[in-house]
């Protein structure tokens, strides 16, 4: 994930919540730092290690002559290994960037050609080797008066290191040896180096057991509060010049400086329908740069019109106009066109929400689609609603955008298997016989229903347990005898019209014995599970019993599918919607 931009984290600084936090740290670090510090932020631990950060840059950069600050910063997901952790705090620590055309070597001392990265031992090695050159270098710069001028025993210059690990809760997974160790990381190395953990769990929650790491010096960070987190996501808006604008650049006409009281209300609107949902201002800021050039461009059409038409009555072609004074001459909209555009566009921010939060596209090709028809603000207010619906359904057809995920596609047939094995996957198996039985006392058992007194619920109990459905449970395994069985049912009900003629099949049924029988049909079941729609459970070495499969899509997916078969996806689910 790409790292946070300056402005955003100058904002976060300054935000009320992390100021606090910063102050905290730097008053610890400047005094006497405990060895251990846990840092607890459940919902924004990535803006937290930037704000964190930012605090140590400022400290390794003050020029203070007694105490040099060296810090190293890790990630606990990228640094899966013991090796790759020591060499990444060690190249930190020692200011040292690793040079491809130098054979991307890593920091090693100058008297001694043994490697670090080998143990917790010889990576405590290091961390001494590394604070000892820091100090010698530390005393070469204040020892060079005389007399009174020279450094007294009182004043002796310092160098304090500090180890700012991000998301350590996954250290318990990938190396939990190494928890104790860093934790005690002074201890061991006995020099001055504090470890700081960051993490949205608990410490409690992923401790080393028989407490033996040492008790941590906790740091929660406070919640961001609605006003701190818009002026997070307006610190977003470029502060771009007019200047400084060129033909080229379409898009920083949408963040011209008038248009910042605009962007604000913009904002204000866009928490108030997504806040709900997410809170992070960094997913805010993407869902905001997806939408704002669609949600500005009616202002900026207007803009154009208008300039066109004062450049008509003058006689002077438009294709003469200077860029700069066109872009100079753009105005903040008035109040009712903002109610305007929020009434118009208020609908797309959940759209957005849906397509970008979980990272179904990007936000480049959302804006494309989602565009607004040219002069919006000149259609009438009664029909602007289904203008703009219309022009998006057509760059969506345009775009070729479609939530099947590349499904359209796929073989007929291939179609037919991934929806048997959704309903293979969500239906238990003894309810086959009730949704897939079609002889005349499966219909009667899938007609009859259980009629019974009900039960008095326990005191103190609501009656029954509430049962989560299986689709939202996720999939399940089954054999591949249940999926061909279910894909003959559906082959038989739902493909018979459209099959070619085959009249040397006249017995019912024995066209859709011979399709699930034929070998392509077992191939297309491999390359779906080689494509990951259909996910395989059982070894593939296994040869005896029969091969176990998961289904891969769900139900969104496996709707749209049922719809283009014609299949009723809703009337062979055991647990209906």
């Amino acid at each position: 994930m790409a790292d946070i931009s300056s402005a955003v984290r100058e904002a976060l600084s300054q935000s009320p919540e992390y100021e606090i936090v910063s102050a905290h740290l730097s008053a610890l670090l400047l005094a006497y730092p405990p060895p251990f510090i846990f840092v607890h932020d459940p919902e924004h631990a990535r803006l937290t290690s930037s704000v964190i950060r930012s605090t140590l840059d400022s400290l390794a950069s003050h020029n203070d002559s007694h105490t040099s600050v060296h810090y190293a910063h890790i990630n606990a997901v990228a640094c899966f290994s013991p090796r790759i952790l020591f060499d990444t705090a060690l190249n930190s620590l020692a200011r040292w960037t690793p040079d491809w055309e130098d054979g991307a070597l890593n920091w090693a001392a100058l008297a001694d050609s043994r490697r670090f990265n080998e143990n917790v031992d010889a990576f405590v090695h290091g961390i001494q080797a590394i604070h000892a050159e820091a100090a010698a270098a530390l005393m070469n710069v204040n020892g060079k008066g005389k007399g009174k001028e020279k450094t007294t025993e009182s004043r002796q210059p310092s160098s304090r290191m500090v180890l700012l690990i991000e998301r350590a809760e996954r250290l318990r997974d990938n190396m939990p040896e190494l928890l104790v160790p860093l934790n005690r990381l002074a201890e061991l190395a006995q020099v001055d180096i504090t470890t700081i953990f960051i993490s949205e769990n608990q410490w409690q929650d992923f401790r080393p057991p028989l407490r033996a790491s040492p008790e941590p010096y906790y740091l929660d960070v406070p919640f961001l509060s609605k006003q701190a987190t818009l002026d997070v996501l307006a610190s977003s808006f470029p502060a771009i010049s007019v200047g400084n604008m060129t033909s080229d650049a379409t898009d920083m006409e949408a963040y011209h400086p008038a248009l910042r009281p605009l962007y604000a209300h913009f904002l204000a609107t866009l928490y108030s329908t997504c806040g709900p949902f997410t809170h992070d201002p960094t997913e805010l800021a993407y869902l905001a740069a997806a939408r704002w050039p669609g949600f500005v461009q009616p202002v900026l059409d207007a803009h154009r019109r208008r300039l066109h038409s004062a450049r008509s009555d003058l006689d002077e072609p438009p294709e003469e106009l200077d860029m700069e004074e066109a872009v100079g001459e753009i105005r903040a909209p008035g109040e009712d066109v903002r109610l305007r555009l929020m009434r118009l566009f208020t609908p797309s921010f959940t759209a957005a929400l849906e397509a970008l939060y979980p990272r179904l596209t990007h936000a480049t090709h959302w804006a494309q689609t989602h565009a607004p028809p040219p002069d919006l603000l000149s259609i009438h207010p009664a029909h602007a609603p289904q203008a703009l619906q219309a022009h998006v359904a057509a760059l969506s057809a345009e775009h070729g955008t479609s939530n099947g995920a590349g499904l359209e596609e796929l073989p007929r047939m291939a179609k037919f298997i991934l929806v048997a094995a959704f309903l293979a996957s969500t239906n238990p198996a003894r309810s086959d016989i009730r949704m897939f039985g079609r002889g005349p006392d499966e219909r009667a058992k899938r007609r009859r229903r259980k009629v019974g007194t009900p039960r008095k619920p326990k005191p103190g109990t609501t009656g029954a347990a509430v049962k989560i459905p299986q689709r939202l449970l996720g999939p399940t395994t089954f054999p591949l005898d249940r999926l061909i069985a279910i894909l003959g049912v559906l082959l038989e009900e739902n493909d018979a019209e459209t099959r070619p003629v085959a009249p040397q099949y006249s017995l019912p049924g024995e066209y859709t014995e011979m399709e699930i029988s034929r070998v392509a049909l077992y191939g297309q079941i491999m390359e779906l599970a080689s494509m990951r729609l259909l996910v395989r459970t059982s070894p593939a070495d296994r040869l005896d019993g029969t091969p176990t499969f998961k289904c891969g899509i769900g139900y969104e997916l496996a709707g749209k599918l049922a719809r283009e078969l014609g299949i009723i996806l809703n009337d062979l689910m055991y647990e209906p919607l």
